[in-house]
């Protein structure tokens, strides 16, 4: 009733609260969107950091700590759905109900004020009404006045005819009867302007004036609701989120340093022995010396020099050789080159043999070509980064193929358990089919028995492999109780008949690091340490060619077989050693003695 004379302030006003409505909706509508892109990123960052399946990332998360790292990123997960249950949960409760709220709000508040405009004209046409029938009275008067003014006058003068006189007078009573008419009009039309009036600003305003009151309340009681739903909504939130870091601080607090570092231990095991002490050599002695040297070079002579080490001795030096050294050792045949068929004459062959009794080459030229010559091996060069090794596994050490082969062997066995389950099935099947006969044939499953036959007894062979593998492992691991002493001079030999092939190479399949005396001294190197370097070095330039005098079998390591009048490639001159090292093609070279070939150098050969 106050504002009665505010109609249009009350309109605009009611029209900023929908806008302020409208600001607040469009305010936790991009509250929602900030939710979902935090939530996206958040799962984004998760899944970033998750390990590849199937690669070797995803075997380092055996660790307390990379599990815990791995607990995080899942609770992360977690945490991001949260966040998009606050997104979910302010669109329906808050952004959705509003939306439709202010709709209807619209609609209610254009209903209120078409009726207030509608009272408004009202009044104003009674007013209009009032007005016409005021003036219509005050004309009415005036008329009547001049009316009668002008009847007195006639009257009065003597020389107007009484008809005249008449007349005037019949005038004057009309327009006095008029003026009371109008008189009547007008005070009726004003009463019932006074009651319009009464009930426009009485009732008919005041009702209208409730009603946008009510829906103005209503919306500030709507919006504030609002308020507490969107402080709900986070709070609903609190306890799982709460969870959530929960288990982040759980999973931290399993980490266990002990069992890490156990876990590294037990992945990394050799299984090797530490070296022993490396023995005195006093070169003040000519006869030591000579044994020494002979040591190093292998014995040019006749090949029968004395280890210095008992048989339970291993070398196990190997380990911290670098690897272009050790495979300088591997290639180079450290005895002495066969002579030339007995029907040559040496004085013929302009390289000639050296005599098997000439005066050793110092140690120091053997130890210049032990740290400086990088060759190549024809077994080890064939290798490529990231093939398969051997089937098993002598390429690792000890303690990692007993993994290994446990592995296997494990494998094999769910592969067994899982074609006897399918067989059983099958037998049942089978059964079932037996006795019921419309339900199928029993024939129709006795070539897939056989056939799941024929792969467990394959399965069973592959596990009785693997098993005599393993075991033969785990009885020629080192006792905790050897001490092997390391030596100066190069390791104990293999038996020749181990070194014939590629796969000999690698070392029988008890492992790769260990050495035995045989009749040539030459060291065992798994081929995965070499892997990477033979793989990526350049092959040795070509300095001329040569022609095989002879025809050379080739049968010892390092060594390459050449036919009588066959044309090669040479690749390293003879050293003083007797030997020279020449290339067949791009994936065969070796050495042959230097006198069964005749060199031609050319440094502009390719």
């Amino acid at each position: 009733y106050s504002l009665q004379d505010q109609f249009d302030n009350l309109e605009k006003h009611t029209q900023w609260g929908i806008d302020v409505l409208e600001k607040y909706i469009k305010f936790v509508k991009e509250r929602t969107e900030i939710e979902l892109s935090y939530a996206k990123q958040l799962r984004n960052l998760s899944k970033k950091y998750q390990p590849k399946k199937n690669s070797k990332e995803e075997e380092e998360y055996r660790y307390t700590s990379t599990r815990a790292f791995l607990a995080t990123l899942n609770e992360m997960n977690d945490y991001a759905g949260q966040h998009e249950v606050i997104s979910e949960n302010m669109t329906s409760l808050i952004t959705g109900e509003l939306t439709r709220y202010v709709q209807e709000l619209k609609q209610e508040r254009k209903s209120h004020f078409h009726d207030g405009r509608k009272a408004q004209q009202h009044i104003e046409t009674c007013w209009k009404q009032l007005e016409a029938s005021k003036r219509r009275f005050e004309r009415d008067c005036k008329e009547a006045d001049r009316a009668q003014q002008y009847f007195e006058k006639m009257d009065a003068d003597i020389n107007v005819t009484k008809a005249d006189v008449e007349k005037a007078r019949q005038q004057a009573q009309l327009r006095h009867q008029m003026a009371e008419d109008s008189k009547a009009e007008y005070s009726s039309t004003l009463q019932k302007f006074n009651s319009e009036q009464h009930e426009h600003y009485y009732t008919h305003i005041p009702n209208i004036f409730q009603k946008i009151q009510e829906m103005e309340e209503r919306r500030i009681v709507r919006i504030g609701e609002s308020m507490k739903t969107f402080a709900e909504v986070d709070r609903q939130v609190i306890p799982i989120i709460g969870k959530c870091l929960d288990e982040i601080t759980k999973a931290a607090e399993s980490v266990d340093q002990k069992n890490d570092s156990q876990m590294v231990i037990e992945a990394f095991k050799s299984g090797f022995e530490p070296p022993g002490d490396i023995d005195f050599e006093d070169f003040t002695q000519p006869m030591k010396r000579t044994v020494s040297e002979s040591s190093l070079s292998n014995s040019r002579g006749d090949g029968k020099s004395e280890p210095k080490f008992g048989s339970k001795s291993k070398g196990k030096l190997w380990p911290f050789i670098k690897k272009n050294k050790l495979m300088s050792l591997l290639t180079s045949p450290h005895q002495p080159p066969p002579p030339p068929p007995a029907s040559a004459s040496p004085s013929a062959v302009p390289n000639g043999p050296q005599s098997p009794k000439q005066q050793k080459e110092p140690l120091s030229h053997r130890f210049n070509e032990f740290m400086t010559s990088k060759p190549k091996i024809h077994c080890f060069r064939s290798l490529k980064r990231g093939g398969a090794g051997p089937e098993d596994f002598s390429n690792l050490p000890p303690e990692q193929r007993r993994k290994k082969l446990q592995q296997k062997v494990d494998e094999l066995n769910r592969d067994i358990q899982k074609e006897m389950d399918s067989r059983d099935a099958l037998t049942k099947m089978k059964d079932v089919y037996i006795k019921n006969p419309q339900m199928g044939d029993a024939a129709s499953v006795d070539h897939r028995l056989a056939e799941l036959g024929q792969n467990i007894e394959k399965l069973r062979l592959e596990v009785q492999k693997f098993e005599g593998w393993l075991a033969e492992v785990e009885g020629r691991l080192p006792a905790r109780s050897e001490q092997p002493r390391r030596q100066s001079g190069v390791y104990e030999a293999q038996n020749a008949s181990g070194v014939n092939s590629c796969a000999q190479d690698r070392e029988s399949p008890d492992g790769s690091y260990t050495e035995e005396q045989s009749q040539e001294t030459e060291m065992k190197v798994p081929a995965t340490d070499f892997d990477d370097e033979f793989d990526d070095e350049e092959p040795l330039p070509t300095i001329g060619t040569c022609k095989a005098l002879y025809t050379f079998e080739g049968q010892n390591e390092g060594t390459i077989s050449v036919a009588e009048g066959e044309m090669l490639y040479v690749i390293e001159e003879d050293k003083g050693d007797g030997w020279t090292r020449i290339r067949r093609n791009e994936d065969e070279e070796g050495y042959v003695p230097t006198s069964y070939v005749e060199v031609y150098l050319d440094k502009n050969a390719k």
